[in-house]
């Protein structure tokens, strides 16, 4: 099915058939021998907003050949500005890949656009990515099981460490055995290793900050100048220090959570991408509370990276993001 008609006024799902249709690689029809015969494609527009965009997107896409499965558009209240997000199947010989950048592009300067990003997950190469860690393996180890498992759309090309960690530990048992480097960086409060990391992670295009507690430059930010995802408890700011967990158990909270967001010079201050939340209750212990704690970082954490990878996020005034 292929939309026609002029750009959206609010936050709105234009169309939504095909119900379970996306998942990480592609959702399309194969033949028994050689390669699929429609391919799955993502494109993300923000632009000026003005009337017909949603029906040059469409035009393109259709003049191809490909069809549009979904299509979601956010334009904000008092603001002229236009965000979408679109979904498509395509056939890989009617509509070659380099022509798909050219096309789109062709509609980026069309209507001015800041942002115009197309991929297609079964032919375009995963994100290339870098973890870092500090003493907590949680976050760590539940991204790299999820990566073993074909859960999450990257390589993970090194973890970066300001902790040791013996050889016999299951996180670099399991490191060896996928061949993942492990560097382990010592840090002080005058010497952060942060040229020593930028070297490492140059060629990554995001880093995931897996409870990673040190805090990060400006210069190092600037000198990177790419996007990093962070996560933290939601117990600050109420509870900062050591053991907030412990902190806010004695204080009897009864809601607890978890944030995943952009990071800024600013500490805990990015965009926020995603956030989750749990009730506890006088029944939980110190241990379930902060089991209940973890397991909240870890699905916040792993939910903002899909979302990331999948096209869903996209960077909205200073301090905010869309998330389709």
């Amino acid at each position: 099915m292929v939309v026609a008609g002029a750009s959206s006024s609010s936050s709105s799902s234009i169309l939504g058939i095909a119900s379970g249709f996306f998942s990480r690689a592609l959702h399309s029809s194969k033949t028994s021998s050689g390669p699929p015969t429609a391919v799955h494609g993502i494109h993300v527009f923000h632009c000026p907003d003005v009337v017909g965009i949603v029906a040059k997107l469409s035009e393109c896409i259709a003049l191809r050949g490909g069809n549009i499965h979904s299509v979601d558009v956010f334009v904000p209240e008092n603001k002229q500005v236009f965000y979408s997000r679109c979904e498509f199947v395509f056939h890989p010989a009617r509509w070659p890949r380099d022509e798909i950048n050219n096309d789109f592009m062709k509609l980026s300067k069309l209507f001015n656009a800041e942002r115009s990003v197309v991929r297609v997950p079964y032919l375009d190469p995963k994100y290339k990515i870098a973890v870092l860690a500090s003493k907590q393996d949680h976050c760590l180890f539940d991204l790299l099981h999820r990566w073993q498992e074909g859960r999450l759309p990257v390589d993970i090309s090194c973890v970066i460490s300001n902790h040791v960690r013996s050889p016999n530990t299951h996180v670099i048992r399991f490191l060896e055995r996928h061949g993942i480097p492990y560097h382990h960086l010592p840090t002080t409060p005058r010497n952060k290793r942060e040229d020593e990391i930028l070297e490492l992670v140059a060629d990554t295009d995001f880093l995931v900050l897996a409870r990673y507690m040190q805090i990060l430059s400006g210069r190092f930010l600037e000198s990177y100048g790419k996007d990093i995802i962070n996560i933290h408890h939601g117990l600050l700011p109420s509870f900062k220090g050591g053991n907030p967990s412990k902190q806010a158990f004695d204080a009897g909270v009864k809601l607890i959570g978890a944030t995943s967001h952009f990071v800024t010079e600013e500490l805990d201050s990015g965009a926020i991408i995603e956030q989750m939340v749990e009730r506890v209750s006088h029944r939980d212990t110190l241990q379930s509370f902060v089991q209940k704690s973890e397991n909240l970082e870890k699905q916040c954490l792993a939910q903002a990276l899909k979302s990331y990878c999948e096209l869903q996020v996209l960077h909205c005034d200073t301090n905010k993001t869309v998330v389709f």
